[in-house]
């Protein structure tokens, strides 16, 4: 069997997440699907995280394994995974790489943004948070400063939830204001992420732009390690897995050799739209 390495990017809006789960459409069943329909073969996909229901990733990485050992070069095989695949999703590239190499195990760091809409627009109606009242980004920015000098991030996983550590080690975490598109952005960079982490961090400042909170008291909020202690989270919509760090010598090579391996396209700004109702 061969491992490759398949780049890609999708609008979560009509998908249950990335993952696989009974009854519900999700970004893993579509691909996976596109594949074994392609490459008439079991396939089995293996991200490199979790995004939940209706968020977004414009660049995602994902394993898989085939009897095939040319996938790498099959300059056409990117395409037809496109013309397939629904339209939400968009194949990069696909790479040959190493047996044991994991989407998931082998990266170094990913980003999260996490974009809020200051003024209506119709066009990130699914595509960003909407919020209209004036926040303070400064103050917002304070909070978000702190965060790095933490490793405990329970107060902002998800109750209940089954990762065998709530320890993080955040490397930036910052907010953009961009008035002439009238967004704001958190963008936020880890060596892992707990789920529901982004958003519930993001509701938290969110409540400090607003003056409902100090920039100080987020560490209050992460040494108490309650999740109840923190604001609520933010909705799905406003976020994106942007990037995701591996080792160089991950990448073997790729189906196109004049890229080089591990770069992507921009954050696209417009996608198409469709809803579905997740189980």
């Amino acid at each position: 069997m061969y491992r490759y390495f398949i780049e890609l990017a999708y609008k979560g809006t009509p998908f249950c997440g990335w993952q696989l789960q009974p009854n519900a459409l999700t970004v893993q069943e579509e691909l996976e699907r596109v594949l074994r329909l392609l490459l008439r073969e079991p396939v089995r996909l293996t991200g490199s995280g979790r995004t939940d229901t209706g968020v977004h990733a414009s660049y995602f990485v994902a394993h898989f394994d085939s009897v095939r050992n040319d996938l790498h070069t099959d300059s056409r095989l990117v395409e037809k995974i496109n013309r397939v695949a629904q339209r939400e999703i968009a194949v990069y590239r696909i790479t040959s790489v190493a047996a044991g190499a994991h989407a998931r195990f082998d990266a170094l760091r990913r980003t999260y943004h996490y974009r809020i809409a200051t003024g209506k627009n119709p066009f990130t109606a699914d595509m960003a948070y909407h919020l209209y009242r004036p926040l303070d980004v400064e103050k917002m920015n304070e909070a978000a400063k702190i965060l790095p000098e933490y490793t405990d991030f329970t107060s902002f996983s998800k109750l209940h939830g089954n990762a065998a550590t709530n320890l993080c080690r955040i490397e930036q975490a910052y907010w953009t204001d961009e008035p002439e598109i009238r967004e704001l952005c958190f963008v936020i960079t880890a060596n892992r992420f707990l789920r529901n982490m982004v958003r519930a961090i993001a509701g938290t400042m969110i409540e400090i732009g607003y003056g409902k909170r100090l920039p100080g008291d987020i560490r209050r909020i992460i040494e108490a390690r309650d999740r109840n202690a923190a604001g609520t989270s933010v909705p799905p919509q406003g976020l994106y897995l942007t990037d995701i760090a591996y080792p160089p010598d991950v990448f073997q090579s790729s189906v196109f050799p004049s890229e080089a391996a591990g770069t992507h396209p921009p954050f696209p700004r417009n996608m198409s739209s469709q809803v579905i109702v997740c189980k």
